[in-house]
């Protein structure tokens, strides 16, 4: 038996590292998981082991190579964002690979707005909310300071899906994806690098900017697989909705983070949407994205904790729970706590407000729980939606899952078309569909996704 042609997408999050091969049907053929124990950097902060990354590449390809059943074409690697790797001349990490949590030097945040604006228009011109070490290209700006020796030594910094590509690839280079993520380096109104970047001699330490489905060759010897350039796991997740819809629709993407994505929104974020943690993404085809975030997962997770100690029940429970109108019902007709953005406190949660003696049942609390959560969610997705027409919107993750969630949001958004998606790691298929060209025969599949419609008001039809 031949062979099966396969791509091998390294899928590395903050906790889980993946491996996956997908065939050209992009179903699922081979698939690890592991974790590495963390190291620290110079200060003590604990930070991803980059030897330990660096050599699970090797260890899996040749893994891989092992399987006579598999016909390796392509690799390609989504990670998380924020994160550079500084290397020199020679390639190598001239530092630990920070963690985007560690603190930033207040000190050296007021001298970068000192010198380049206030921070809301900054913030406005590079469509990223004032984030710390969230913004690598502060990251940057930190290093330039407080390690001046080290700066002059670097090549390239290289944010870690680009690091993972160069180490197959031998090819140093720069994605939009990951530049166009919350980095303060991008200026969205002219489209290219903000003037700050050239100013304090950053813009020779980028490496040169690739479109994000470029495919390189292999620099190893006797290699016939194409090496992607790597992407940013948010953007790469949003890839199999771009392939397989065409009308306009919003992605909200739930875990920890709801995250809502509308990549047919082109207009420029305002004052107010970066006050209310709104910011733009660049899609793997170079676009602006205009996403919201709301901590509603965390949330969530938090209150539903508190719901079953109250009424001594199971947590577990509230994963199945059914979705009951006419509890919605009598709840809309008692006084409701409002969410009032304008006051910055969208990422409050109003339910742990309440007091849990006012309801009868842990269904009633947990309903309430659930419409709390939607006025939230409404508001939130609201701001990417304006100036845009969307037909739909689709819902996948945790949420997706939950019925009375996506009941109440097809009621919050009576003008579309609501739907739950499910998927199996959308992040690494997207990945994989990037290059689809370097490495696949086959059409583009159609098939990838599969939904099931909320009315709010009639039963659930599902479709493929």
């Amino acid at each position: 038996m031949a062979p099966i042609p396969v791509i091998a997408v390294f899928d590395v999050g903050k906790t889980n590292k993946k491996l996956f091969l997908f065939d050209e049907n992009y179903k699922i053929v081979f698939e690890r998981t592991a974790r590495f124990t963390e190291t620290h950097d110079e200060d003590g902060d604990a930070c991803e082991n980059l030897d330990s990354l660096r050599l699970s590449v090797f260890d899996s390809l040749r893994e891989i190579f092992k399987h006579k059943e598999f016909d390796l074409k392509a690799v390609n690697f989504s990670t998380y964002g924020a994160s550079f790797v500084y290397v020199d001349d020679s390639g190598n990490p001239l530092t630990p690979l920070y963690n985007y949590l560690k603190p930033y030097p207040p000190e050296l945040g007021r001298q970068f707005y000192e010198t380049y604006g206030d921070e809301v228009r900054f913030a406005r011109e590079t469509a990223s909310p004032v984030l710390g070490n969230l913004n690598s290209g502060l990251q940057l700006y930190r290093l330039k300071y407080q390690q001046p020796e080290v700066f002059k030594k670097i090549k390239y910094a290289l944010h870690l899906p680009q690091y993972m590509s160069y180490l197959l690839s031998g090819q140093m280079i720069t994605d939009l994806t990951s530049i166009g993520c919350h980095t303060a380096l991008w200026d969205f109104s002219k489209n290219n690098y903000h003037n700050w970047v050239e100013k304090e001699g950053i813009l020779p330490k980028m490496a040169p900017l690739k479109p994000s489905d470029a495919a390189l060759p292999a620099i190893f010897p006797g290699s016939t697989y194409s090496v992607g350039i790597g992407l940013h796991d948010s953007s790469a997740a949003l890839i199999p909705y771009l392939v397989n819809f065409n009308m306009p629709f919003v992605l909200i993407s739930t875990g920890t983070w709801s995250i809502s994505l509308n990549p047919f929104n082109q207009t420029p974020l305002t004052e107010d949407e970066l006050k209310h943690d709104c910011l733009n993404y660049l899609q793997y085809k170079g676009s602006p994205v205009k996403a919201s975030r709301l901590f509603s997962g965390y949330d969530y997770e938090q209150q539903v904790k508190r719901i079953a100690i109250h009424f001594n029940q199971d947590a577990i429970r509230y994963r199945t729970m059914t979705f009951e109108p006419a509890i919605v019902t009598q709840l809309q007709t008692q006084t409701a706590l409002q969410v009032h953005p304008q006051d910055g406190e969208l990422q409050k949660s109003v339910f742990e407000q309440r007091d849990l003696h006012d309801f009868k049942t842990d269904i009633e609390a947990y309903h309430q729980l659930m419409m709390d959560i939607i006025q939230q969610q409404a508001i939130s997705t609201g701001y990417v939606l304006q100036g845009c027409k969307v037909q739909r919107i689709f819902v996948d993750g945790g949420f997706s899952k939950n019925t009375v969630f996506m009941h109440l949001l097809a009621f919050a958004f009576p003008n579309q078309e609501v739907y739950a998606a499910s998927m199996a790691q959308a992040t690494a298929v997207g990945t994989a569909l990037a290059i689809h060209q370097a490495w696949n025969t086959k059409p583009l599949p159609h098939d990838l996704i599969e939904l099931k419609y909320y009315s709010g008001v009639q039963s659930d039809a599902t479709l493929k």
